[in-house]
Formats: structure tokens, sequence, C-alpha cells
């Protein structure tokens, strides 16, 4: 009867979560192995219905970097980065918008196969994100990259109102009737922003923070993350994360997560449970 119990416990474990985050907005910034592992993406999708389910508004932000890599090599237009930022001329930008509707159409899929219901926000007649250009600090032009100027009050009435839940493509228009291609991280930042949502979660392909000694941290604050920055223990691609991260949390959002989106089930075992599954930002 061991295994009964626990699964009670579980549960139980869970409820004071669901009490507490019921009506609330979660922003979940969507990619690396979750979206390509095939298990793992079917078990984000379960996650994502059953929060649903409970009473919370997930909102989905999604990347596709991998994706659009290989669509561009495929037509033959070299990919080129300046600072972690694909360079995006306008046939990439082409390019850019059919991959992201695709993965997009993908994840919506994904959901309403798990028993829920899903609406894809991507660009064009359905855009939400209002975009500027994003200058780059060493004054080279990225073309089409873009950050966040404001995001629509249609997707907060959505987040709110709506059973079905928003998947957001990071691409923004530009005053200029441009389209733009926006880093997901700062998109997913952003738009967390805007909505004062309750939690921003970043899935990724490591554990979330860690110290000096290779061990998790499960909580933490920005100075105790500058010191392990200058220490370089926290370097490369996860620093404009933690950065994005603690923007988020200046910005009026409750906490942010760098959670380990290998893990299966990681968004339930970060928001409902007591361990949790990563970095927890206040």
């Amino acid at each position: 009867m061991k295994e009964p119990k626990q699964r009670v416990r579980i549960l139980s474990e869970a409820l004071p979560y669901i009490q507490r985050f019921r009506d609330s907005i979660i922003v979940i910034k969507y990619g690396g192995n979750a979206m390509t592992d095939d298990q793992l993406r079917h078990g984000f999708a379960r996650d994502v219905v059953l929060l649903k389910a409970v009473g919370m508004n997930p909102v989905i932000v999604h990347g596709g970097g991998p994706h659009i890599s290989q669509r561009l090599k495929q037509a033959g237009i070299e990919t080129r980065f300046v600072d972690g930022m694909r360079v995006t001329d306008g046939e990439a930008m082409r390019v850019v918008g059919e991959t992201l509707t695709e993965v997009n159409r993908g994840i919506v899929d994904s959901i309403v196969a798990h028993g829920g219901e899903a609406h894809g926000f991507v660009g064009g007649e359905d855009n939400v994100i209002v975009a500027r250009k994003l200058a780059h600090a060493g004054g080279g032009d990225l073309g089409q990259v873009g950050e966040v100027a404001e995001v629509s009050y249609r997707l907060a009435n959505f987040a709110h109102r709506q059973s079905a839940v928003p998947v957001v493509a990071p691409i923004g228009l530009g005053a200029d009737g441009l389209a733009y291609n926006i880093n997901a991280d700062l998109a997913a930042n952003g738009i967390a922003a805007y909505l004062k949502a309750e939690k921003l979660i970043l899935l990724t392909n490591t554990a979330g923070l860690l110290d000096t000694e290779g061990k998790l941290i499960s909580e933490t604050t920005w100075s105790q993350v500058e010191k392990l920055v200058k220490q370089g223990v926290i370097h490369g691609g996860m620093v404009p994360k933690v950065t994005c991260a603690f923007d988020s949390v200046r910005a009026g959002v409750h906490s942010a997560h760098i959670i380990d989106g290998r893990v299966e089930h990681a968004l339930l075992l970060e928001l409902l449970t007591n361990e949790g599954v990563g970095t927890m930002i206040r």
C-alpha cells in the first residue's frame, strides 16, 4: 500500500499551490530538449493542460532556433550570430516566420491532442507584440531583429478570459510595418512584465543555477548571482537568461524560475511540489 499512499501525499502537497496560483498568469518560455524530445514534448503538453484545468492561466512563448537554422541551411541562407542574436535580413525573416508558424501550430496541436484548448499567435493579423528594432551595442545592424516595445491588451484579455491557452511565437510587428524576430527569452520577459504575471518560467537544458561547488541553487537574489557571474561560475548563454529573469522580477513579476526542461514533468515539479526542479529568483 506504500505506492498509493505516496500518490495521495503528492496530490495533497499540490493542493496549497493550486489554491495559491489559481487565476494567476504563468508565462512559460518553451524551448530546448523539452520541445524536440517526443516524450518530453508530450509531457509538457499534458502539464499545460493540467495547469489550465486546475485554474491557472499558462501563457506559452516558444522559440525555434534549431528548426530555423535547419530551414535556413536548406534554403541556402547563411546563418550568422552577433552576441547570440541571429542576424535576420528580409529573406531570412521570411524563413523565420514560416518556421515559427509551423512550430506554433505543432504546439497548439499537441495541447489539443491531450484534451486542452490552445490558440496560436504568430504575428500578422494575430500579432500581439509591438516591436522596435534592436540596437546592437557595437553599432552593427542586426537586420529585422527586435525587442518588445508593447504587448497588445488582447493577449491579457485572452489569457484571463478564454479557455484556450495562448501560444505566442516571438515575432513582433514594428511601426514601420516590418516583422521582427525577437529572442524568445526576451519576448517571454516582455510579455510576463506586461501581464504582471505571477511567474516567469524559463525551460533550459541545464539543471538551473549552480554554485561554486556545482550544487543546484534552489533560490537566489541578484547580489548572489552577480558574484557568481564575476567569478565565472555563471557564464555564456546562462548570463542573459539570468539577466532576463531578474528584469522580469524588477518589472513586477512575483518570481522567475530557471528550470531543467530535460526532466519529465518539470513544470509540475516546479509549480506544485515543495522541492521544485530548478532555481527560483525573487
